[in-house]
């Protein structure tokens, strides 16, 4: 597969990667057995995909116990992406936010252990916690580049001005926010705007609408207990139906193109910058490899300017998130730090 440097980095990764999170958590229609799990991720391999990305907090912990195992035969080859920030209780529940420097040192040696490697290629925070000052964040991120435990800072859909204030300590890779079709912010709020500024490559997450922009749901769908989709707005029956105008204009140009929804879906976030590499997660083989075949898809300028004017017609109906979570993007860390 095609490689893409993430900005200036240096960090170069196949143009699409995978995001592991849905092995084993949050999407409960679609849950695996772990070596059905690790077979995924070595397939992902064997087809070219170079970046595979997870968290300490998925599942918790047994996301990236699944990932160091079914990678490290093949360590050298591939860039392993996780991230930290949450307190996570005896219990394995999530308790708030945690972005001190000691416990993000002890949520790296533990990440280290899980993953079976002795380096993370892309650390990332994974939520901006507001009373701890980004600079001291990424000061001690910055301390284990020199240690060599870590290679690269990442930052999980923080405001940009916390993001400037943290490249200015210490270099940032990779921003992770979501961004799709049907999620946009990022066009508007000034998180691309910087990433061309500063160099910094940009990691979609969500990129097929989890699961949406794909035409493999409708309103009809049943969401199970357990599937993090069912408390979501943008997933009730109402807004489906109404955000089905979405899907099906990807499903016009996909015909014209010989392509799937999924893949133009896909094609279009690669067309926007040559730093940008989604993230699109899977449980199935076949959507494995259908999504790596976007890599490939290209979109001319004029069916850009025909999807961008047709889906600019298009209002999306519902949040991306529930208020709570909604309350812990773009944020901004408080002032100050020694950036040591």
């Amino acid at each position: 597969m095609k490689k893409r440097e993430l900005g200036r980095s240096g960090l170069k990764v196949s143009a699409i990667g995978l995001g592991c999170m849905g092995l084993n958590s949050s999407y409960a229609t679609s849950v695996i057995s772990k070596d059905e799990g690790i077979a995924l991720i070595r397939a992902a391999v064997e087809r070219g995909v170079t970046l595979f990305d997870t968290a300490e907090v998925y599942g918790p912990f047994i996301n990236e116990e699944l990932v160091g195992e079914a990678l490290s035969p093949v360590r050298e080859q591939v860039v392993i992406a996780t991230k930290f920030g949450w307190k996570i209780d005896a219990n394995r529940q999530t308790a708030g936010l945690d972005s001190r420097p000691q416990h993000i040192r002890e949520v790296v040696e533990a990440s280290l252990k899980r993953l079976r490697t002795d380096y993370i290629d892309l650390l990332y925070q994974h939520r901006v916690d507001p009373n701890v000052p980004i600079e001291d964040v990424a000061g001690v991120v910055k301390e284990l580049i020199g240690e060599g435990k870590v290679k690269h800072f990442g930052m999980s859909e923080p405001g940009v001005q916390t993001l400037r204030r943290a490249h200015a300590v210490q270099a940032v890779t990779a921003l992770q926010n979501e961004y799709s079709l049907w999620t946009r912010e990022p066009e508007t709020n000034g998180s691309l705007q910087a990433c061309d500024e500063l160099g910094i490559g940009f990691v979609p997450f969500s990129p097929l609408g989890r699961g949406f922009l794909t035409g493999a749901m409708s309103k009809d769908t049943k969401l199970a207990e357990g599937d993090m989709r069912k408390g979501i707005s943008r997933f009730s029956p109402e807004a489906m139906e109404k955000n089905q105008a979405l899907v099906d204009l990807l499903k016009r140009v996909a015909g014209e193109k010989s392509a799937t929804p999924a893949q133009v879906a896909l094609a279009w976030l690669l067309a926007h910058r040559p730093y940008i590499v989604p993230i699109p997660g899977t449980t199935k083989l076949h959507r494995l490899e259908e999504n790596i075949g976007a890599a490939d898809l290209q979109l001319s300028e004029a069916e850009l300017r025909q999807i961008q004017e047709a889906a600019s017609q298009i209002e999306i109906e519902g949040e991306r998130y529930t208020p709570q979570q909604m309350a812990m993007v773009g944020r901004d860390a408080v002032p100050g730090g020694t950036g040591a």
